[in-house]
């Protein structure tokens, strides 16, 4: 298509220009470990307190004045239609690294990838703009950015924070003995793939922009409770992937309640009609074999189209110690959110699984 036949930008579907959307985009995590499998940095750079080693959500550098500067880069192709809205989802879910780490955000750096011979830039403007507005909702400018002619909409940030280190937060620090919480439901890959497969109500679709669009800056004030002993924010890979990260980089195992997982509204609805994303299949063939069912048993196709999910700007999961789970509640409720502990840690098992679904 040539630049003088662009389509009309108020009938524009972004996601009908992407093969993949949000997260879900993201390579899978066996061929990811095969692009990474090189030597670690930190024992080169000893202030690089946090690298690549357990997959953590940002990079920690040490300045030695007790603070660490966070950086982290994300962006992906589009998950919903209207381009502002695509745009808020990538700023807040690369923002939301920052307070996976317990740190606060300081600037954003805009990754901007456009098919400048098919999509106007009228639309693209408003990408930026959906970006700029929730930069502005955290505290912090975007204050620049690189942009490239690509053949999908591609958008997100590269973000950086500071952080006291005393507060900083892991994904391979949990310990044994401590309740699992997540601050957002899951079921946004369910929800996203029912749009692209244009089966999904305006209404009912909502539900999942509303929670992408959410800051998880509640991330900053867990991470100052004693009691929180790890942090990681739910993406790509979906809860069962970055819970097994989080066991796997702490040593220890956890325990699952299904029943107690908190799911989006008209997720199961959706998942009757068949509406799973390409990203559970890959993400279940990298981490299913490290998690079972009771006893030992396979875990059920809802339990995998469930936890396998892979969630575009998800909520944090945090392990807490149980004596700070009456604080943790505490400041969730601030939030206005009303939380329940979906599991808990053990300590390592002898066998390969890591999780157990119960």
């Amino acid at each position: 298509m040539t630049a003088s036949a662009h389509p009309n930008p108020s009938s524009i579907q972004l996601t009908q220009y992407s093969h993949g959307a949000g997260c879900g985009c993201k390579i899978s995590p066996k061929l990811l470990e095969t692009l990474l499998e090189t030597r670690s940095n930190q024992a080169f750079f000893p202030n690089l307190l946090v690298g690549n080693d357990t997959r953590d959500d940002a990079a920690a550098y040490d300045l030695g004045n007790g603070t660490s500067v966070l950086s982290t880069t994300d962006f992906f192709m589009p998950i919903v239609d209207d381009p502002f809205t695509f745009g808020q989802i990538a700023a807040t879910n690369a923002i939301s690294d920052i307070y996976a780490m317990g740190g606060q955000p300081l600037m954003a750096i805009a990754i901007f990838g456009w098919p400048i011979d098919t999509l106007p830039a009228e639309v693209g403007r408003e990408v930026i703009e959906g970006g700029r507005a929730t930069c502005k909702a955290a505290g912090i400018p975007l204050a620049g950015g690189h942009s490239i002619d690509a053949p999908e909409p591609i958008f997100g940030l590269a973000v950086t924070g500071l952080v006291e280190n005393r507060f900083l937060k892991r994904n391979a620090s949990a310990e044994a003995g401590c309740a699992l919480f997540l601050t957002k439901p899951i079921g946004i890959g369910i929800l996203t793939t029912a749009q692209k497969q244009q089966k999904i109500q305006p209404a009912q679709l909502q539900v999942a922009i509303d929670a992408m669009s959410t800051l998880n800056r509640i991330g900053t004030e867990l991470a100052q409770l004693d009691g929180v002993t790890a942090m990681t924010d739910v993406t790509g890979f979906g809860l069962l992937g970055h819970l097994i990260e989080l066991c796997e980089g702490s040593d220890i195992a956890a325990q699952l309640d299904f029943a107690q997982v908190p799911v989006l509204p008209y997720v199961h609805e959706y998942l009757a009609q068949g509406c799973i994303p390409g990203g559970s299949k890959r993400n279940f063939e990298s981490f299913g074999h490290k998690a079972s069912g009771l006893f030992g048993s396979d875990l059920t196709p809802e339990q995998q189209a469930i936890l396998c999910d892979p969630q575009t700007s998800g909520g944090l999961l945090v392990a807490i110690k149980f004596d700070a789970v009456e604080s943790f509640q505490a400041v969730a409720q601030s939030h206005g959110l009303s939380l329940q502990a979906l599991g808990r840690t053990l300590e390592a098992a002898a066998q390969t699984h890591r999780v157990e679904v119960i």
